[in-house]
């Protein structure tokens, strides 16, 4: 045989063995849709738990299985009511620390299009009681980490450009409790948002805007604008009082006219990306 031809059939031969075993990998790790990922989360049987390693809002960290897909959930199952409390910060009058609010948070995030930046979060009852369960996700760390270990994203802008919208969604569910542990990192420096079980509060004012909102994204802003207080109340309607979508809908409107005011001011490429 031509040794061109023997040359040319030996790479041949190697990139069929390569492929195959890519596709081997993928076949181990099925790409669900976030539909399958929510008929997942409902309807898969649990067949482990343990407690998560982080956080306060009784977390367990669920194995399931449909039969072909295994794959770890979080169960959040908190439901705390008080007419007041006190915290760290002082007394809050009608403190909520609900894992309803988990599902309300997913819900106006596939509103306004951020639900690539939220884990999948549906309800479901396990061991006898209600609360949210979520997708674990693929993460290396959360922000507590990188701070504590001074890393920086090897990409600064689309780093950045992922907070700004993070800060967006804070401010319009109003959660009281954002801590670094709650931004988590994925292998390619992906940022998710979890745990909104202190969101949703009554106030319809933004918290200091002009340090928390300096830019944001276009298409997200265009999602704002268009956020209907009826398709809010449709989707979150086990989950959210007719007040708390209001206080939602006042904290958007203020948003809309806070970037409005600075494109006026500042022009719309100093301010949107």
């Amino acid at each position: 045989m031509n040794p061109l031809h023997l040359r040319w059939r030996l790479i041949l031969v190697a990139v069929v063995y390569l492929t195959c075993g890519l596709f081997a990998v993928a076949a181990d790790e099925p790409t669900l849709t976030k539909e399958q990922i929510k008929q997942f989360l409902l309807t898969a049987k649990v067949v482990g738990s343990k407690d998560a390693k982080k956080g306060i809002t009784n977390t367990k960290r669920l194995t399931l299985s449909d039969g072909t897909v295994t794959h770890d959930a979080s169960f959040q199952g908190l439901d705390e009511h008080k007419a007041q409390k006190q915290l760290g910060s002082g007394t809050e009058i009608n403190f909520v620390d609900s894992y309803k609010y988990n599902i309300a948070a997913y819900a106006l995030a596939e509103l306004i299009g951020m639900d690539d930046m939220l884990p999948v979060y549906v309800e479901r009852k396990w061991g006898g009681n209600p609360g949210s369960l979520s997708w674990w996700l693929p993460v290396k760390m959360d922000e507590v980490e990188r701070h504590k270990q001074k890393l920086t994203a090897p990409d600064p802008e689309a780093w950045n450009h992922q907070m700004y919208k993070i800060r967006v969604f804070d401010q319009l569910v109003a959660d009281t409790d954002v801590n670094l542990t709650n931004v988590l990192i994925g292998e390619d420096w992906k940022i998710w948002r979890i745990d909104f079980g202190r969101a949703f509060r009554l106030s319809k004012d933004l918290k200091d805007p002009a340090k928390e909102l300096v830019h944001c994204d276009r298409q997200l802003l265009e999602k704002l604008k268009a956020l209907d207080a009826n398709a809010l109340t449709e989707k979150t309607s086990h989950y959210l009082s007719k007040d708390e979508v209001k206080a939602v809908m006042a904290r958007r409107d203020e948003m809309v006219a806070h970037f409005q005011k600075l494109i006026a001011e500042k022009g719309e490429s100093e301010v949107l990306y």
